[in-house]
Order: C-alpha cells, then sequence, then structure tokens
C-alpha cells in the first residue's frame, strides 16, 4: 500500500514520511549509537543472507569470493577481497553540511555531534560491498553515465571518476533509491534538484524486491523503525539477534 500511496506523488507525502519516522517500535537490540557497532551488528543481520549490495557476491566473514560472481578487480586485488559496510549515503553527504565539519571533518562531527552520530549508524544506510567498490565510489552521487559496465568484470557497477558518479547496477537503484530518500528524509539532508529527481524516479521505475523488503524487517527490528518508503515492519516477527562471527573493523 506505501508503495502505491508513494507512487501516486501526493502533496502530502513528505508530512506521512515524517509521521512515520517519527513512530518506533520496540526492537530486540537497541539501535547502534556508533558506526563500530552498527557494524558489529550489520554482521549478524546479514549472516542468512551474506550477499554484496552492489555485486551481489558472496562472502564468508570478511572475505569475498570473486570468483562466485565474476568480479574482476579493477586496481586493488587485496581490497576488492575485502567485504567492507559501505554507507550508501556517504558519510561526507551527512556530514559536510554541518558546523562540525566545517570545524574537523567527519571525526569531530562523531565526537560533538548526536544528529550525525545517529545518521552515521544507522543501519538502514548501510549495506555489505567490495571493498574495491567502497573505496572506488568514495563520497560520489548515485546517478545515470553512459558508460559501459566494464570495471568490475561481471558486476555491472559504473563510477565514473571525472564526473565523480557512481552508477548502481539496475537491481539495486530502487533500493539505493529509497534509502537516500529515507535519509533525507529523517535527518533533513539536502539533496540537489537532480539527485532528488533521480532517486523519485528509480524509486518509482525500481519496484521494492523481496530482498529489500526482508531487509527493512531486519533492519527494522533493531532500529525501532522501518524504512517508510519500503513498508512498516512486523513487530510480531522480530527476534534476539543469533550470535554471528566476525565483527570486523571495516569501514563504510
Amino acid at each position: 500500500m506505501i508503495r502505491s500511496f508513494l507512487a501516486a506523488e501526493c502533496p502530502m507525502l513528505r508530512l506521512f514520511v515524517l509521521l512515520c519516522l517519527l513512530v518506533t517500535l520496540p526492537a530486540f537490540a537497541d539501535a547502534p549509537k556508533t558506526f563500530n557497532a552498527a557494524k558489529k551488528i550489520a554482521w549478524r543481520l546479514y549472516a542468512e543472507r551474506p550477499s554484496t549490495f552492489y555485486c551481489q557476491c558472496a562472502y564468508n566473514g570478511n572475505r569475498v569470493d570473486l570468483n562466485n560472481c565474476g568480479y574482476s578487480p579493477r586496481k586493488q586485488l587485496r581490497r576488492a577481497q575485502r567485504l567492507e559496510w559501505e554507507h550508501v549515503v556517504p558519510a561526507w553527504v551527512i556530514g559536510h553540511q554541518r558546523q562540525c565539519w566545517q570545524n574537523g571533518g567527519r571525526k569531530n562531527c562523531t565526537r560533538t555531534d548526536a544528529t550525525f552520530k545517529a545518521a552515521e549508524a544507522d543501519l538502514h544506510n548501510l549495506v555489505p560491498s567490495i571493498g574495491e567498490v567502497n573505496g572506488d565510489r568514495s563520497n560520489y552521487a548515485l546517478g545515470m553515465l553512459s558508460d559501459k559496465p566494464t570495471q568490475y568484470g561481471s558486476c555491472p557497477m559504473v563510477v565514473n571518476f571525472k564526473a565523480k558518479t557512481a552508477m548502481p547496477p539496475a537491481h539495486t537503484r530502487g533500493a539505493a533509491a529509497r534509502i537516500y530518500l529515507y535519509m533525507a528524509e529523517r535527518y533533513q539532508l539536502r539533496l540537489s534538484k537532480l539527485d532528488r529527481r533521480t532517486y523519485e524516479a528509480w524509486s518509482r521505475q525500481y519496484p521494492i524486491s523481496e530482498w529489500e523488503r526482508w531487509r527493512n524487517q531486519q533492519v527494522g527490528c533493531v532500529m525501532g523503525h522501518g524504512n517508510p518508503y519500503v513498508g512498516a515492519i512486523d513487530p510480531s516477527r522480530c527476534s534476539p539477534l543469533r550470535r554471528a562471527g566476525n565483527p570486523q573493523r571495516n569501514s563504510g
């Protein structure tokens, strides 16, 4: 139902989303208060479906099986083999608009700005990623490019370093767009008109997948709320986080 409502572009859309974001549900685990804590929880959340976001490569612990998905490293083999946790909306996008960033960058924001710290630790914005892709994407916006996807073998991710833009594979565009729209609403981030139009178009064009609903439920049980652009969570399906290994120190 929420999909049809959003697609209708009702003038009350933003008010509706903001109201949804204010409603939290009891969770079996407290929402993480730091990025490091979020990464440790993320290992457990994705243990049932260990596959990277953009390239759909299987991983075990912090090691990615590149052969599993036909990934060819562009430049950095060692980092390509490493699983990292990526902010879909980069920390730079979250923080550079804030005063704390002007006075000391990300470290200062993490230390002194409660809103930035909460956004940095928001599991709705965190996905498993091949380390090289995470590094190449950097803080670039997601958008459409005319480049052919040849940089990473069979993984159809494209990074245009000159344009400072990354084009995600079609299967992730809808999910990435809904993450951007959620983060912009919840943390009052300013998106450019072009970026907002792109993400709203992707959200309409690429339907919510079964994986995205599963992820929203998993993350929502911990955060206490779902991403309204995906849907509400079912509290009766929340269960305590099971033990899962390898809370490695990977960054996004």
